[in-house]
């Protein structure tokens, strides 16, 4: 069981936060995945993908910051960025050293490579993570020695004082063995003090449990959270568990398609969830009592392209509570048609042959017009698709749906792309929650 003291500035209403150490001001990072020379002649375009879009989050000293999402969301990018392992498109990240104010995202070289004294990351897989041909000892030391820190007696006396901190005792039976000879949760503390040894303010915890058997889970984190109480130590946890961020947080992110969609402390994400795809979350996690039944409402489809986002919310083709505003699109058209088709398998031809190509509506487009069949047919199709599910969030984004005599057109509501806004204890990127923190509609979000 975990036992995590209270953080009275984390906890009581109006309490004023500690000081900031890394803060980020609008931190994109982008990656390319097509381009160059060959692409220009051929007048081909390039994709992006904005693993980072517009990040504005603060970690402050002494804190524990859970970023939690589905793979992809850009969790692990954002950890990565923080410590200058991947450059920044745009943006800052600001390092509050003791010294004074610190850019890390304009570090190269030299400077970048000190940064390492006080940023440090543990990574999620221990195994990859140790060099199998060296042993415990030498892998712990390893920072030290790359830093020209410690050697000799004192190189021994630090790393045999990390592995003690990190509970790999007495120490002689750990620091001559190699990888192979521990077990998954003796290598996760071994990477830990490595981790420590340099004597850092920040430490990135890329997923650190998860490749670790159930029964030592609980102790690695007890571990962390009792070296940040020894150490002063400020954490970034990043995590698909919310489980194991109720209980090692202070706060939360969740980030999905590389924007931070809702984030706050974790009593209150927990108790009031604001955005859908956060309630989505809190309903994947399993229900230990085998007599209780939970609802398991989760997002329907997969999680989008990001190289070419959905319009409005990156969340509304997967959202049950999405509205007129969310952003719909010619793409989402495509999927209610294909969902239609799954269930009238008999009437695929005739009615194919009356929409046409699907393709052109992959092209993320506010309209779409269909001009391969008889208008008429064509429109009396589209109206009985709506009638037969009414429910279908997209048909609230239709603002109209007509025929001219030659083609039948579906132009959807102008899309809104939410920023991060105020509402009650946390701040949340969704339209059903304009500024002022009282939500849209009538009983819409819980």
């Amino acid at each position: 069981m975990l036992t995590k003291p209270e953080d009275p500035a984390a906890t009581t209403p109006g309490a004023p936060a500690s000081a900031a150490i890394i803060e980020t001001d609008n931190l994109e990072v982008h990656f390319q995945l097509q381009g160059g020379a060959l692409s220009r002649v051929l007048g081909l375009g390039q994709r992006r993908v904005k693993a980072l879009d517009g990040i504005d989050i603060t970690l402050h000293r002494g804190e524990v910051l859970g970023l939690v999402g589905e793979s992809g969301s850009g969790k692990t990018t954002l950890g990565r960025a923080l410590l200058g392992l991947v450059p920044a498109t745009d943006g800052r990240i600001v390092y509050h050293a003791p010294e004074g104010p610190r850019t890390v995202s304009e570090m190269r070289g030299k400077e970048l490579r000190q940064l390492r004294t006080d940023l440090q990351m543990v990574f999620q897989d221990p195994s990859a993570a140790l060099n199998p041909s060296m042993t415990i000892a030498e892998a712990v030391g390893h920072p030290l020695v790359i830093h020209k820190i410690a050697k000799g007696k004192e190189l021994t006396r630090r790393v045999h004082e990390a592995l003690e901190k990190v509970g790999l005792a007495p120490v002689e039976r750990f620091a001559d063995k190699y990888p192979s000879d521990l077990s998954g949760g003796q290598k996760q503390r071994a990477v830990i003090a490595r981790a420590i040894i340099l004597g850092p303010e920040v430490l990135v915890a890329d997923e650190p449990i998860s490749m670790l058997d159930m029964s030592v889970r609980a102790k690695i984190l007890q571990l962390m959270l009792d070296l940040k109480n020894d150490l002063g130590l400020s954490y970034l946890y990043i995590t698909h568990d919310l489980a194991s961020a109720k209980y090692f947080c202070d706060r939360i992110a969740i980030m999905y398609l590389g924007r931070i969609v809702e984030i706050g402390p974790t009593a209150e994400i927990f108790a009031n969830p604001r955005h859908p795809y956060t309630k989505a979350l809190l309903k994947a996690i399993p229900e230990p009592d085998p007599t209780r039944t939970v609802p398991r409402d989760l997002p329907r489809g997969e999680i989008p392209d990001a190289a070419e986002p959905p319009l409005g919310c990156s969340f509304h083709p997967r959202c049950a509570e999405a509205v007129a505003s969310c952003g719909w699109e010619s793409r989402d058209l495509r999927v209610v048609l294909e969902q239609h088709w799954t269930r009238r398998t008999a009437d695929y031809d005739a009615e194919r042959s009356l929409v046409g190509d699907l393709e052109r509506f992959d092209r993320p487009e506010t309209s779409a017009t269909m001009t391969a069949g008889d208008p008429i047919e064509t429109l009396a199709l589209m109206e009985r698709i709506r009638a037969e599910n009414p429910d279908e969030p997209m048909w609230t984004g239709v603002r109209s749906l007509e025929s001219d005599g030659r083609q039948v057109r579906i132009d959807f509501h102008d899309g809104v792309d939410p920023a991060l806004r105020t509402a009650g204890g946390v701040e949340v990127a969704c339209v059903l929650y304009p500024e002022g923190g009282t939500a849209a509609g009538s009983g819409s979000s819980g």
